[in-house]
């Protein structure tokens, strides 16, 4: 019994891929794969596909299985807060920016959180969506006790967009 409370997922286990209910297949792609850059490596017919970046089997579902023409959850409900995307690079996450910025796309809000700096936005069914990068390990803010000291502060976007200079 003790062996079942002490147990822990392996050190090598990570998130594989979420699976999204969308409203409408087609605009979801455009914004997935037109505007953040995913690559379509499935359709299952006219209802679902299946992206990733890299090659990679699939980093994100989309389907409308039971979902066609829906609306979008109830912000004060259960669910998904939101999808994030982790960028190799801080000139990579500083390249997305720009280019949501570019074309204009509604961006929600902007945050350094002392272990990575991360852009916040909606997709087309106000699915949330994190764009983020990690900062070096060796640079992650710690307490005293060695444990971490992560925060919630306002993104300087200047500094990030100056990566593509």
């Amino acid at each position: 019994m003790d062996q079942e409370r002490n147990y822990s997922i392996p050190d090598g286990a990570q998130i594989g891929h979420v699976h999204l209910k969308v409203s409408d297949l087609e605009r979801s792609l455009r914004f997935y794969c037109d505007l953040l850059g995913f690559k379509i490596t499935m359709r299952y017919g006219t209802d679902a596909a299946f992206i990733s970046a890299g090659g990679y089997h699939h980093h994100i579902g989309l389907n409308v299985w039971f979902s066609k023409n829906g609306s979008p959850a109830p912000k004060n409900s259960t669910g998904l807060f939101h999808t994030a995307i982790v960028y190799p690079t801080r000139k990579s996450l500083a390249e997305i920016l720009h280019r949501l910025q570019s074309k204009e796309y509604r961006i929600n809000g902007a945050s350094d959180h002392g272990v990575s700096e991360a852009i916040y936005l909606d997709d087309p069914d106000e699915n949330g969506v994190e764009l983020y990068w990690d900062k070096p390990i060796e640079k992650w803010p710690k307490q005293e006790d060695g444990s971490l000291d992560m925060w919630t502060r306002v993104l300087d976007t200047e500094d990030l967009l100056s990566e593509l200079d």
